[in-house]
């Protein structure tokens, strides 16, 4: 298991390294003064790789990754249930609606850093590595052009709305970042259920470097408009390492969970077409209540099997009747006769 997963995140690095080289047009796009960030980058492939190769060799996330790519490539799900996939990755993946049901506070913080996270992503990486580059159209005058791979794809003035979003899209998803980690950081602080069992290094961190990122960011902006480039190489270099240390600690921490969620899209789409598919539920052992589809129990079954579980009989019972069997199961060999 490990010299696979040193071969995938070898592998998955080498072949970001290449697409550097070759989206860059043979680096000739690539800005030398990126190349701390582009060396984060490929070190944060390396770890992504390396520990969802792991991460997947245990039973429950292997057979949770099969049943996912199962339905996710089934022609007879596709036929089923066409818009089922898209409205999954648009509720679970994008809006995040399972968080709504927990508190509307929390998945509000919650979008707010999931899409100032994702659109400073989408600016970053690919300016790192050469991939998008803006050039003036004319040699005096605010005429730009954005370029893709060398072509170009827009043109706009910088002065207008358009140029100012283009140029300022860090600095408004540094200002979603702020608000998402403030209040999950704020909410740390105070709240007696998320002090109670939290770890710095795996919870506290991770909000603390965003905004030590998005700060740093916006000051990178105030100190080039507001003190006339004042402080803005040490700056820089404040944002340089804030922004490589979050790079490389994402793989390790609390932030793998991104690269994790995706994969949880598939076994919802395994049981949102096992329901489609299968008219009768699978009824509780004990009181008879429908507890959930045949095929979503047995894989339930299996992956305790595969955990060396020798009670996955018990995924056939309902909840309630968990509770009351434990308790059954309590009173007759443990408080004997207490009844």
């Amino acid at each position: 298991m490990r010299r696979r997963a040193l071969l995938a995140g070898t592998t998955v690095s080498v072949l970001l390294v290449l697409a550097i080289v070759l989206g860059s047009r043979l680096l000739r796009d690539f800005d030398s003064a990126l190349l701390p960030y582009a060396v984060a980058t490929v070190f944060l492939a390396f770890g992504v790789a390396h520990r969802y190769t792991v991460w997947v060799s245990a039973p429950a996330a292997r057979r949770l990754f099969r049943q996912g790519w199962r339905s996710f490539f089934s022609a007879a799900n596709a036929r089923r249930a066409p818009t089922a996939l898209p409205r999954m990755i648009a509720t679970y993946l994008g809006l995040q609606k399972f968080l709504g049901a927990r508190s509307r506070a929390r998945w509000a913080a919650h979008q707010l850093l999931f899409w100032g996270c994702l659109l400073a992503a989408a600016i970053t990486f690919p300016l790192t590595w050469g991939w998008f580059t803006f050039t003036s159209g004319t040699g005096a005058g605010p005429g730009y052009e954005m370029r893709v791979w060398g072509f170009k794809i827009l043109g706009f003035d910088a002065l207008s709305p358009v140029g100012w979003l283009m140029f300022h899209g860090l600095d408004l998803a540094a200002v979603l970042v702020i608000a998402g980690a403030s209040y999950f950081l704020w909410r740390r602080m105070r709240d007696r259920g998320a002090t109670t069992g939290q770890r710095f290094a795996y919870d506290l961190v991770p909000l603390i470097a965003l905004i030590v990122v998005s700060v740093t960011g916006l000051l990178l902006t105030f100190s080039s408009i507001f003190l006339h480039g004042g402080a803005y190489a040490f700056l820089a270099i404040l944002h340089m390492v804030a922004v490589v240390f979050t790079l490389v600690y994402i793989p390790f921490g609390k932030f793998f969970h991104i690269v994790q969620r995706p994969a949880a899209v598939g076994m919802q789409l395994f049981k949102y077409t096992s329901r489609r598919a299968d008219t009768d539920l699978l009824a509780c052992r004990r009181c008879r209540e429908p507890i959930d589809t045949a095929p979503y129990v047995e894989n339930l079954r299996g992956t305790m099997k595969d955990l060396s579980l020798d009670f996955d009989a018990w995924a056939e019972y309902c909840p309630r009747c968990k509770r009351v069997l434990r308790g059954q199961a309590y009173l007759t060999h443990v408080k004997k006769g207490f009844q």
